[in-house]
């Protein structure tokens, strides 16, 4: 150990040990973040960032060994030789780039420590290949304990750079990752240099074709600076490419594709905001909410392609006539939001919302036909009437319908007497108890299938309600009331239990997916009720999956990830359903433990003929890929549609292609025949004719 210390503050000139040291933190901070974008690239991008690592950090070893060297003191005349010197440079490069090649090559395996020790062993190699170029006007003789222990730090820290970056944990930051590496560098050194002497002999020449001590410090120093500033570059810009990906996918989660205007999650977003920049008490926000009249029937006549050229064309016009201080999005469909701020009165609001009449009412050419729709807007504000955001635009909607009741296109400003529309709700909500008793609520199932074997994989339920006198009630129109009376707590514990009761009796074990609602995960008894159910019915927890949407975090995340542990402490799997509509992050997907993401069906019915629906797609399967979740995609219907997902690498899917949404009896073949029958099954029921796009489930 004295040896150890005297080689490296006696031998070693310290001012050289000093700017060694720099130049192998910085190095090896560079090259571990290199090497983690390695593990975190595929094909051709992945070969570029492995041979810069590799270049970098074999440059990095050989730099600081060399640096060390030009200040190691000795009493005989020295020299290097230049072939070796510079075959030393290769090999530290070599094995940098080998060891991390194999360390990238698996997820979990031990190849990742077993790459990161050859390059240990590289540090090393490089070590005694520059040693041996080291000429000296003696004898150089070596013990071999000390050779043996900077082969074993050399190797064990190798490693221990690739685990760590492989396998971090909360000890290590990113910057303590490059730790194991600066050990591996300067241990080798210091190991191997102490057992090292120098045994000075006259009839010894140094010979006259070596670079100099002057030579080298040149050489060193050019590699130094030209390493570093390519590594640092190139990271550099990466980080910007990353950082303008990042910007710009999030730009997409707030726009819609087609028309460029900001979606649902946009008008979420920015209201709020628009709301807490208001100046003073007299300052207002005005909501004008509006659909396309007679856009249905474009679309039915003309094709989707029609009605998307509409949808184009109306988006561009607003974002012509929306000024300062106003914002225009569309809110799903054919319904758009126009909001304006500040001192807004009645007379400029009911001129911006004819303004709007007139460019909904003009003709829309596409392919050398005229379309033509009509529009009724509703108009509130806030704080005047609505005191919440979601007061502001149901009292719009509401607005809306009432000018709508009202012959031909016209403006309406909400008023407290249209609450009839809310006393009808409440009606529906006391007949949704009673239809509960009655039993007029049912199940459908909708099959989950593999993309690429399209084998049925599972079955999402459905919920349904046949009214006595009105007969079946859109999803769409219940659910929502179900929610704001809190009866959804009633009914989803009884669709979830059903559920579970029938598929218990399955012979065929296919998994179940039921849609959780926000109320039901806000409820600290939800996995109580999920385990009692489980127990009662006989089914398998593995069977289960529970999809919830992340409107049903936002409120307390810590409470939801509580109670989602415990739900899948049960065995149960938890599913992101409606990924991308709504307050999608990457932080969410990071914080909770999600099996499953299901990526909403609005996003891939564009992924064919829209580049931003493609790249929205795209971009959270490459996410959910790199988080190591599965993804599931919803409303497929089209070859096209499947075409795509299996190329991107999508492993489910679900949508009319392979069926749809089908009642108990109707899905017996499925259920209870033989596993290996499913494929065929699948194959049948894409037969089946296609209804209007499917609704909301409960």
């Amino acid at each position: 150990m004295l040896r150890l210390f005297s080689c490296i503050a006696v031998e070693h000139s310290p001012s050289h040990l000093l700017f060694a040291t720099i130049i192998c933190v910085l190095g090896s901070l560079l090259t571990v973040r290199l090497f983690a974008k390695v593990r975190r690239t595929q094909g051709l991008q992945k070969l570029n960032w492995l041979f810069l690592s590799g270049f970098v950090g074999g440059a990095t070893i050989w730099t600081t060994h060399f640096i060390a060297m030009l200040g190691y003191q000795t009493p005989v005349l020295t020299g290097y030789d230049p072939t070796l010197t510079l075959l030393s440079l290769f090999i530290g490069i070599a094995s940098a780039m080998t060891g991390f090649s194999i360390a990238s090559l698996s997820r979990k395996g031990a190849l990742i420590e077993a790459g990161g020790a050859i390059v240990g062993l590289g540090v090393a190699a490089m070590h005694y290949v520059g040693i041996a170029g080291f000429e000296v006007a003696g004898d150089i003789e070596w013990s071999r304990p000390y050779v043996v222990a900077s082969l074993v730090a050399a190797a064990g820290f190798g490693a221990l750079v690739t685990n760590r970056v492989a396998r971090p944990t909360s000890r290590f930051s990113k910057c303590g990752s490059a730790l194991p590496l600066i050990l591996a560098i300067v241990s080798t050194h210091f190991i191997g240099m102490a057992g090292m002497t120098i045994v000075p002999d006259a009839t010894v020449t140094v010979s006259r074709e070596i670079l100099s001590v002057g030579v080298m410090t040149s050489l060193v120093g050019a590699v130094m600076v030209i390493i570093l500033l390519l590594g640092a570059s190139t990271y550099i810009i990466d980080m910007q490419s990353t950082v303008a990906a990042v910007a710009r996918y999030r730009h997409l989660s707030l726009h819609d594709p087609l028309t460029h205007l900001a979606n649902r999650a946009g008008l979420n977003e920015h209201l709020p905001l628009m709301i807490k920049s208001l100046n003073d008490m007299s300052s207002n926000i005005t909501v004008l909410s509006f659909d396309l009249d007679r856009f249905k029937e474009i679309n039915d006549v003309h094709g989707h392609a029609a009605g998307d050229a509409v949808l184009r064309a109306i988006g561009e016009r607003l974002a012509k006539i929306t000024d300062k201080g106003q914002f225009a999005a569309r809110a799903g469909g054919d319904e758009f939001v126009v909001v304006m701020r500040d001192h807004v009165v009645r007379s400029e609001a009911t001129a911006l919302a004819q303004r709007i009449l007139d460019e909904v009412e003009r003709p829309v050419e596409w392919n050398g036909q005229l379309l033509s729709v009509g529009s009724s807007i509703g108009i509130s504000s806030f704080p005047h009437q609505a005191r919440t955001i979601d007061d502001l635009l149901s009292q719009a909607d509401v607005a809306m319908y009432r000018a709508k009741a009202t012959a031909g296109s016209s403006i309406c400003f909400y008023d407290p007497s249209m609450d009839e529309a809310a006393r009808a709700r409440n009606a529906l909500a006391m007949e949704m108890r009673e239809g509960l008793k009655r039993g007029e609520f049912t199940l459908f199932y909708q099959q989950q299938n593999d993309t690429v074997s399209r084998e049925v994989v599972g079955l999402e339920v459905l919920l349904r309600w046949k009214h006595s006198t009105r007969g079946f009630v859109s999803p769409g129109e219940f659910i929502p009331i179900a929610e704001k009376t809190g009866f959804i707590m009633e009914l989803g514990e009884w669709v979830l239990r059903t559920a579970c009761s029938e598929a218990a009796k399955w012979q065929n074990p296919l998994g179940i997916a039921v849609n959780v609602a926000a109320q039901q995960l806000a409820d600290s008894r939800l996995p109580l009720i999920v385990q009692q159910i489980l127990a009662d019915s006989g089914l398998a927890p593995s069977r289960l999956e529970l999809e919830i949407t992340e409107s049903g975090i936002v409120a307390d995340h810590a409470h939801a990830l509580n109670v989602i542990r415990r739900l899948k402490a049960l065995g149960v799997k938890v599913a992101m359903d409606d990924y991308g509509t709504g307050y999608s992050s990457l932080s969410t997907l990071q914080s909770f433990p999600f099996d499953k993401i299901k990526i909403d069906r609005a996003f891939i019915d564009g992924v064919v003929s829209n580049k931003q629906s493609a790249a929205i797609v795209r971009s959270t399967l490459i996410l959910a890929q790199s988080l190591d979740i599965p993804v599931l995609a919803e409303g497929v219907e089209r070859e096209e549609h499947i075409d795509f997902l299996r190329r991107e690498g999508c492993l489910q899917v679900q949508g009319f292609l392979f069926g749809k949404p089908m009642p108990r009896e109707e899905i017996e073949a499925l259920v209870n025949a033989q596993p290996a029958r499913t494929d065929a099954i699948a194959t049948e029921n894409q037969v089946v004719m296609r209804e209007p796009p499917q609704e909301a489930a409960a």
